[in-house]
């Protein structure tokens, strides 16, 4: 059951963090998604941060707060969840003693990143489960053997769920294959139809190499980065509410 606040003077405000670019699409594409959330929960204070790149920092957008639910807005548990995230928070707490901040999980692995993946296939003329069709899933890649082990399984379930021909794992950066290697090995094997769907938050450069290199080595189809999908402002909520109940639990224990 989703727990929701009784009235706005006691909702805890929502911090989203992004990782941050240079690129000022990606800022634009996570404010984007944010106005989803603020939409669909109007009595929530929602702030952005971001951990490079751009501002404000998680810091700044704490600032004049005593409480915090601070989310990453980020796809895979990795290096930036399990320590960036955390290090920034215990500075900010130790600075500020009395200011309070429940961490919530990344949005993925979530069923509806599947969900909006397949959304944005389907923006640009591939249905879902397409005989014949064979995915590679690309990520933006880790040091982490276990966040790029979390995108081979979403591989593995998305294929046999949909019943496509295949689904490979790829990594923009990393780790390999590549996405262009993906895409080459799956022309050599004879696939007739090579699709490519971006697990990504944003568009940017790994979206832009992404794009061209696959296009270049031979695939038919490149979506669109997963952006403002309404999947991920469901997913975010969530995340949201199940980190404020948590909250509530310990605040009446």
């Amino acid at each position: 059951m989703t727990w929701r606040s009784p009235g706005a003077a006691s909702v805890t405000p929502l911090i989203a963090v992004a990782h941050g670019s240079r690129d000022p699409r990606a800022a634009a594409t996570v404010e984007d998604l944010l106005d989803l959330v603020r939409d669909a929960r109007p009595e929530l204070p929602v702030r952005t941060a971001y951990l490079d790149h751009a501002a404000p920092t998680l810091p700044a957008a704490l600032s004049g707060l005593t409480e915090a639910v601070v989310l990453p807005l980020l796809l895979t548990e990795a290096y930036h969840s399990r320590v960036d995230i955390p290090g920034a928070l215990a500075e900010a707490t130790a600075r500020r003693p009395l200011l309070r901040v429940h961490a919530g999980a990344t949005l993925g692995p979530h069923p509806l990143l599947v969900t909006a993946l397949e959304r944005r296939l389907a923006e640009a003329g591939v249905e879902p489960g397409e005989t014949g069709t064979a995915v590679v899933l690309v990520s933006a890649g880790s040091s982490d053997p276990r966040a790029n082990a979390t995108i081979a399984r979403i591989a593995g379930d998305w294929a046999t769920r949909r019943g496509w021909r295949s689904v490979s794992a790829a990594y923009a950066s990393a780790a390999g294959p590549t996405p262009k290697e993906a895409v080459l090995r799956l022309r050599r094997s004879g696939a007739a139809r090579i699709v490519v769907a971006p697990y990504l938050l944003a568009p940017g450069h790994f979206a832009d190499k992404i794009r061209r290199e696959t296009l270049a080595a031979g695939a038919d189809v490149v979506a669109d980065v997963l952006g403002a999908a309404p999947e991920l402002a469901t997913v975010l909520l969530e995340r949201y509410d199940r980190a404020a109940h948590r909250r509530r639990a310990l605040a009446t224990a």
